[in-house]
């Protein structure tokens, strides 16, 4: 009965690892791939535009109606102006002084939310053509060169996926395969 039990953990042993190497596993940055989009210029083009005009627009409104608001609290006769008015008016001035400290945070908040809208259509484009790709070329496992510090060996789709999606890959990029990712 013994031999038995050990035949079969052996032979349930080897066709598991038969079927291990007869997967196909490959990997990409999806980042690399979505940066040398012909769209992702553009898309930078306009979030320098969206930082300029609306990001920095917005502060300096902010800016002035703050100055505004507490100039009518500090330098104007307030003693005939009614308490709900001056309340609001304080309550404003806090609301805004608030806005102002704390910008930096607000605006990367609104820079990343319209990055995210804007890339979004690319990243899907990307993730299309790596599972068509993927389907193509019989790849079992697709990773993220990025995530994983020891992986076994697979291929770079990054050519294969820039192809599918008609992008010309710089030199830089092609890297000679070395079949293992992070090399």
């Amino acid at each position: 009965m013994k031999k038995i039990i050990s035949v079969l953990v052996i032979a349930s042993g080897l066709l598991a690892a038969t079927s291990a190497k007869a997967q196909k596993i490959g990997y990409i940055r999806i980042d690399d791939m979505v940066s040398l989009m012909p769209q992702a210029a553009k898309i930078d083009t306009l979030l320098s535009k969206y930082q300029t005009d609306s990001l920095n627009g917005t502060l300096n409104n902010i800016v002035a109606e703050y100055q505004y608001k507490d100039s009518m609290l500090t330098k104007v006769d307030t003693s005939k102006t009614p308490k709900q008015v001056l309340n609001q008016l304080r309550n404003d001035v806090n609301v805004l002084a608030y806005q102002i400290q704390n910008w930096q945070t607000l605006a990367n908040q609104a820079y990343q939310n319209k990055q995210q809208q804007l890339y979004a259509p690319l990243y899907d484009k990307v993730i299309a053509a790596v599972r068509s790709v993927a389907k193509e070329k019989g790849y079992t496992y697709v990773v993220s060169k990025d995530v994983f510090l020891v992986a076994p060996d697979g291929d770079d789709m990054l050519p294969a996926v820039a192809a599918k999606l008609g992008v010309k890959v710089p030199p830089a990029l092609l890297q000679k395969p070395t079949g293992k990712p992070n090399q």
